[in-house]
């Protein structure tokens, strides 16, 4: 399955998911620009992304845990998840999102 993710330079990234990963340890993997500090735990935001619009329904809505850790941080939107809590799945192929500028790294 493929995820488009969208850096915080602006960059376009087409990374190659596998079923069953959290989308955090494939943007991590591919070495992008996002903390993901506790490893996807849900004890922090650190891999904090927005979710385009095409897409918010086959993600789904966050869990109440989730939204707890997203009001931690100062960027959230709308369309604001954390990556971590997002498996994938063939139904996700094609996924488009963007790393929230929280997430960085540096």
């Amino acid at each position: 399955m493929k995820i488009i993710v969208t850096d915080q330079a602006g960059e376009v990234h087409e990374l190659e998911g596998l079923e069953g990963w959290r989308v955090m340890e494939v943007i991590r993997d591919w070495d992008l620009n996002i903390k993901a500090e506790c490893g996807g735990a849900l004890s922090c935001a650190t891999c904090h992304c927005y979710v385009d619009a095409d897409w918010l329904d086959a993600v789904g809505a966050p869990s109440d845990e989730e939204e707890d850790m997203l009001d931690s941080v100062g960027d959230v939107k709308s369309n604001s998840r954390l990556s971590c809590q997002i498996l994938c799945s063939d139904a996700l192929d094609g996924l488009k999102l963007t790393l929230a500028p929280s997430a960085a790294k540096d």
